[in-house]
């Protein structure tokens, strides 16, 4: 059998929790589609909406809260929200990546420190960190140490070192400044654990987001070919192949399943920086090239999107007490009235937390966008 591109993006979403909301716990959601990405405070929250029967913010507030849910530099160097449970493995997985994106950067190899100096920092600051600091309280205790320099090795540090960042309040849970908080340690081999987290990342992944290529888990991760390769072969008959448009060779669980062609996707405000529009190589399942340029912009900003039938139509942003839903071309009556519903929603739950959400990035429609319609919609 030859999946067709139709069935995968209906996989995708099936996995990702969008062709229907379902009831869970948000820790388990959040599980469920392997990881959400939060380098805006936002966006998890609304993904969540996207995904989870009647949704309640607060919950999510509460997870971060107990760290049944954390927030970390993980996937892609970026920052994302996953299960409290998953986050040693990942981040074992990504270490390597993460090292190497800051230890060979010139910001850092200026200063003529060594790795060894970056890594036999972490655990002199382990204690420092077993309570929450703001990173200008842990860059104060790195002065101490490396004076003049204190700064780039913090740079350095924040990213790759096994850290949390904490909530601080206001509506999305994390505000200015960014706190830390040190996890506790999981002592064993380095290199036993990047192996092993590779392989439940890559399940994870699969699980969230396949049938995928290598190519595309690459993409979601930064991983390089090799430790790929090696996560294929450990996880044994738990991929499985299969074939995929043009003969694809694509991989995913054994066992899972693929909707049929026919099945209905309905219409949803997508947050920004989304995962599913970041989960398999470039344009990816549910965007086409001829919209990537409108929705990711130079400086790598992915605004909140619109989606009918599986595809990116048009973004939307808070404006004027409701939402403004921009679209890419004409939809059709039916089209609308689904976004409506959904913008209806959304806008109501925005209005008790954050009527002006993603405000901060409204100046990418200073400019407009072309070919479209547009519509506000009030909660």
């Amino acid at each position: 059998m030859i999946l067709t591109a139709r069935q995968l993006v209906l996989a995708t979403l099936d996995r990702q929790l969008l062709l229907e909301r379902r009831r869970l716990d948000v820790a388990e959601a959040v599980r469920q589609v392997c990881a959400l990405q939060a380098q805006t405070p936002a966006s998890p929250y609304l993904a969540l909406w996207n995904r989870v029967q009647d949704f309640v913010p607060e919950d999510l507030d509460a997870a971060f809260r107990d760290r049944r849910v954390v927030k970390a530099t993980l996937m892609r160097i970026t920052l994302h929200a996953v299960h409290a449970e998953d986050y040693a493995p990942y981040h074992a997985a990504m270490l390597s990546t993460l090292r190497a994106s800051r230890l060979y950067d010139r910001r850092f190899t200026s200063t003529e420190l060594t790795d060894a100096d970056a890594d036999a920092l972490f655990p002199q600051l382990a204690g420092f960190l077993v309570r929450p600091r703001t990173g200008a309280e842990v860059e104060e205790e790195v002065t101490k140490r490396f004076g003049e320099h204190a700064h780039r090795l913090w740079w350095a540090l924040r990213t790759y070192a096994p850290l949390h960042h904490v909530p601080t309040g206001g509506p999305w849970s994390f505000t200015q400044p960014n706190t830390y908080l040190a996890p506790p340690a999981a002592p064993g081999s380095v290199a036993q654990e990047a192996a092993a987290g590779a392989q439940q990342l890559l399940r994870a992944y699969l699980r969230a987001f396949g049938p995928a290529s290598a190519q595309d888990f690459a993409r979601f991760t930064l991983l390089g070919r090799p430790v790929i390769t090696q996560a294929l072969h450990e996880l044994g008959d738990q991929v499985v192949r299969v074939t995929g448009p043009d003969r694809a060779d694509l991989f995913d669980l054994a066992g899972a399943a693929v909707p049929a062609e026919d099945t209905y996707a309905p219409p949803r405000l997508l947050p920004m920086w989304d995962s599913t529009l970041l989960a398999h190589a470039v344009p990816g399942r549910v965007m086409s090239q001829e919209y990537r340029s409108l929705v990711v912009r130079r400086n790598g900003d992915m605004l909140p999107t619109l989606l009918v039938d599986g595809q990116v139509v048009g973004v939307w942003r808070a404006a004027d007490g409701g939402l403004e839903l921009t679209a890419f071309r004409q939809l059709g009556k039916a089209a609308w009235q689904g976004l409506t519903e959904e913008a209806e929603k959304l806008a109501a739950l925005l209005a008790d937390r954050d009527p002006a959400v993603y405000r901060r990035y409204g100046h990418w429609w200073d400019k407009g966008f072309p070919g479209v319609e547009s519509t506000v919609v009030r909660g």
